[in-house]
């Protein structure tokens, strides 16, 4: 199959088009055609080599979401048969022609394949923080980072739960925020000053999923370290933040997500769609924080 992969650390110039040996499901597996791959943050991250925990084996082949059709079942699978839409979250990289996975879900027939692409790992990370941090009707909740893709999608969630959301982010976005049911305020100098006065009754939880060092101001505002969890900030542990990351399992409350994203009752915004080939080009617009979106590698129609 051809495949996106690289055999050493460094920029998107080590990205090669490869073929490579097909993958085959096995037990408790399914074999999914790529139709289309999102891109992360995180691939880029691995590539340069700034996550050393999750140590890859190379040739790595990047990619962790993707939306596809089913062609392999392997034993013990249910819920699944060949020729169903789906969605993944893979074990074997998505940039590629065919990748494994055990946790999917089935595309609504009427969810487009670059929107079904841009949806796992921002449905899935934004649930699994807003459980983490027990987001409550009536409660105040600060998302740093609120119009990127996960962020966004976490407003949504927080707002159908009942939260007021502050969001920073650029003031560009802030009429997205705004149509998202968030009150946007600017980030940079003075942020605590901008969220009080956003947020008079004062902040009962932080969700940062930005990453651009607002730890300190968060801590400030909340009075200390309780409910606050950071996706993006590799400081974490210097100031006793969690530090959220890996996935968990697909289940029936993820299946619904997905169907409001089908229904138009969560948004998701995808800022493009390249060809494999342009993996690079992607991860380098995805690495300059200015994307506007989910970016999203096709692979066919």
């Amino acid at each position: 199959m051809k495949a996106i992969t690289y055999t050493e650390f460094g920029g998107p110039e080590v990205l090669r088009l490869e073929d490579v040996p097909d993958p085959h499901a096995g037990p408790g597996q399914v074999r999914v055609k790529v139709v289309a791959a999102g891109v992360n943050p995180i691939d880029y991250k691995i590539r340069n080599g700034w996550m050393p925990q999750l140590a890859p084996t190379f040739p790595v082949i990047p990619g962790i979401e993707a939306a596809g059709v089913v062609d392999e079942v392997g034993e013990d699978v249910t819920g699944v048969s060949v020729g169903d839409e789906v969605l993944i979250q893979a074990f074997t990289g998505t940039y590629a022609e065919y990748a494994l996975a055990t946790d999917f879900v089935l595309k609504p027939a009427d969810l487009d394949w670059d929107t079904a692409a841009a949806l796992p790992v921002a449905v899935e990370t934004a649930s699994r923080v807003l459980d983490a941090l027990e987001v409550r009707d009536g409660e105040t909740l600060l998302l740093h980072g609120a119009a990127g893709v996960v962020g966004a999608v976490a407003v949504q969630l927080a707002v159908a739960r009942g939260a007021t959301v502050i969001g920073t982010a650029s003031p560009g976005n802030h009429d997205y925020l705004r149509s998202l049911g968030a009150i946007p305020v600017a980030y940079g100098a003075r942020l605590a000053d901008r969220v009080r006065a956003a947020a008079p009754q004062g902040v009962d939880t932080v969700f940062d999923a930005a990453g651009r060092g607002d730890l300190e101001v968060s801590i400030e505002l909340r009075g200390g370290t309780d409910r606050i969890v950071t996706i993006a900030d590799p400081r974490a542990a210097e100031f006793g933040v969690p530090f959220s990351a890996g996935g968990r399992p697909f289940d029936a409350e993820f299946a619904e997500y997905i169907r409001l994203a089908a229904d138009g009752k969560l948004q998701v915004r995808v800022a493009r769609s390249l060809p494999l080939e342009d993996a690079a080009k992607a991860q380098e617009l995805s690495a300059s924080g200015h994307a506007g979106g989910k970016l999203v590698l096709r692979l066919s129609s």
